[in-house]
């Protein structure tokens, strides 16, 4: 019997489904989506930090817990924590999903601008919209 799958919402470079498969995951059921009142926050990684008004995007992907376990054990993820969000597919589906997300916030001194730049390289290709890649610092 295959393994049950969930619903992961992505907003970093993870949203990347051939990064994901470099590293042998395989992602099920691709669904760009955004979060409501979550910013994104890029220090040396990335993160959401709740914030009023905000919008985040990023991608849903169904994958198995031995896949988000392999994925945030690796080294400089284990900061990574899980918590449930309400994601929202760009057709208006509202879709329940796990959420990785560190502890603690980056620091405003604390910044990545190649993690940043290949951010924005990944939501292009991806097609956000363009304003929200403008905003990815």
């Amino acid at each position: 019997m295959p393994e049950r799958r969930i619903n992961g919402f992505f907003y970093g470079l993870f949203m990347d489904a051939d990064l994901l498969r470099e590293s042998q995951i395989v992602p099920e059921n691709p669904c760009p989506a955004y979060v409501d009142d979550f910013e994104l926050r890029i220090g040396q990684r990335a993160t959401l930090v709740p914030a009023a008004g905000a919008r985040s995007y990023g991608m849903v992907f169904a994958l198995t817990h031995d896949d988000l376990d392999k994925l945030y054990s690796a080294p400089g993820l284990e900061h990574y924590r899980p918590e449930a969000v309400l994601a929202c597919s760009l057709d208006g589906e509202e879709i329940p999903a796990l959420c990785y997300n560190l502890e603690e916030a980056p620091g405003d001194d604390e910044v990545n601008s190649e993690y940043a730049k290949r951010l924005r390289t990944v939501l292009e290709k991806l097609g956000f919209p363009a304003e929200y890649i403008a905003s990815v610092c």
